[in-house]
């Protein structure tokens, strides 16, 4: 418990330590143009034209993609990292076919967002 004592002093430590140097040693300009919004470099502020054209959501889809990706590596990786042989767990527990059937419907639920993003043209860069 002393352990868990000590590394949570230090973290609290150091985030403290941190706010406190960054409040001392930050630069304290301000103007108008570093307060306002910034969102993929678009102006947030509406102007009389805001009606002509269309918002990109270029940055929306990238970061779709990302959750996607983030999801699918937080579960598939221990899932793959702790089978020895096919359906055996490091502790001898057998899964078998069930643990397999599983791994493949959630991967085929991940495939529904890459194909709709794929249709949509978020992968493409042009």
């Amino acid at each position: 418990m002393s352990q868990f004592l000590i590394m949570a002093a230090a973290a609290i430590l150091v985030a403290a330590g941190g706010l406190v140097a960054s409040a001392l040693l930050g630069t304290k300009t301000y103007s108008r143009v570093k307060e306002q919004t910034y969102e993929c470099g678009i102006d947030p502020i509406a102007h009389e034209n805001a009606h002509e054209g269309r918002f990109p959501i270029k940055y929306y889809f990238v970061a779709m993609t990302f959750i996607v990706f983030d999801i699918e590596v937080v579960f598939l990786y221990p899932w793959a990292v702790s089978i020895d042989d096919f359906g055996r767990l490091a502790g001898g527990a057998q899964l078998g076919i069930y643990s397999l059937v599983a791994m493949m419907i959630f991967l085929v639920l991940l495939v529904i967002p890459y194909v709709y993003e794929w249709r949509r043209g978020g992968l493409d860069w042009d």
